[in-house]
């Protein structure tokens, strides 16, 4: 193995030298092209890794007028759905010697589109993934058509034909934790809504009230309580749902932030979960055991929704068509949910 300094003198001329081919084919072997044998291929690849190359973003741009660099749009009040879709781009995009840039998104900014424009002039990225809410935003939409900027939006709620995007049938989850709680023999079951400005917030809701409708059992909407993805706001609705005349004896969050907060509400007002109240959130993210008792929710794999997201991106033929790439969710029962006492 060469001392580590070397590696930076390496370019890709030694490459070429030491695997006997053409820089040209050395560089169609780095940016992944076509009309490569395997063979060809193998050695190149071989070579790139026993000299440690690494070629500079600066020159593959160059030359291949892409700067090999996306970002991400993201504005979620939840840490750990922001990580994990952080991690599942970056995952991919390490596969494929690509940067990610993470941008924060304020839908209340008035610079919104300005500093998106900003950010694509100054970095030349090759596209953008968007999460929800900003991947329904008709101007942040309308602003990459017309600058031809690549896109994949995540978890959209309409005109799903405005470009390529991933997601789960969140309507589906919604019904399917409704009808688990319905199983159980719940029937007063109060939900917490998610952030209105989230797409994913009306699917889960018209996934409650799907399961409701099909059991036979009334939507009330006094059982119905506004949230927006936090914590305080999942306290808020379980404490409002509590202090009805006849309260529910099962709550269905619309993510595990606010299932965690209506659960620290229960406590704090001595109500045993699961025995006099049940509690369901979905994502499953790590919040979803780290309370006690731990969360029956629903698992979606936000890390593997980001991969695929990159993925479509960087597909040679992304923005050629709307290709829609759907995953599985799963049902996660745990010690938060339980038959309701007589």
């Amino acid at each position: 193995m060469p001392p580590k300094d070397v590696s930076l003198r390496v370019t890709i001329k030694d490459v070429s030298r030491e695997a006997g081919v053409s820089i040209k084919t050395v560089s169609r072997v780095l940016n992944d092209e076509k009309y490569v044998g395997a063979e060809t291929r193998a050695r190149v690849a071989a070579v790139v890794e026993r000299l440690h190359f690494r070629p500079s973003s600066a020159a593959r741009a160059l030359a291949g007028r892409r700067s090999f660099q996306i970002a991400l749009i993201c504005d979620n009040p939840s840490p750990y759905y922001v990580y994990e879709m952080q991690s599942g781009i970056r995952d991919r995009c390490e596969e494929a010697g690509v940067r990610m840039i993470a941008q924060p998104y304020d839908r209340q900014s008035q610079r919104l589109l300005a500093d998106i424009e900003s950010l694509i002039d100054s970095t030349q990225i090759d596209g953008l993934i968007l999460t929800p809410p900003a991947s329904d935003d008709p101007a942040v939409l309308a602003l990459l058509a017309a600058r031809a900027v690549p896109f994949v939006r995540v978890s959209p709620g309409q005109d799903a034909q405005q470009g390529p995007s991933t997601f789960i049938d969140n309507r589906r989850a919604a019904y399917d934790m409704t009808r688990y709680l319905i199983g159980l023999g719940h029937r007063r079951i109060g939900f917490i809504a998610g952030d209105p400005g989230f797409a994913t917030s009306a699917q889960r809701l018209a996934g409650y009230c799907d399961a409701l409708t099909a059991a036979n059992v009334p939507v009330d909407d006094a059982l119905i309580q506004p949230g927006d993805y936090g914590f305080a706001s999942g306290a808020a609705g379980a404490a409002a749902l509590l202090a009805l005349a006849d309260p529910p004896s099962a709550i269905f969050a619309a993510n595990d932030e606010m299932a965690a907060g209506a659960l620290s509400v229960a406590h704090q007002r001595g109500v045993k979960v699961p025995e006099a109240l049940s509690i369901a959130g979905f994502d499953d993210t790590p919040i979803a055991t780290m309370v006690w008792p731990p969360l029956t929710t629903i698992r979606q794999p936000t890390r593997r929704i980001a991969y695929q997201a990159a993925d479509l991106l960087l597909a040679a033929d992304a923005g050629d068509g709307v290709q829609q790439r759907e995953l599985g969710f799963e049902l996660m029962v745990r010690g938060s949910t339980a038959v309701p006492r007589a």
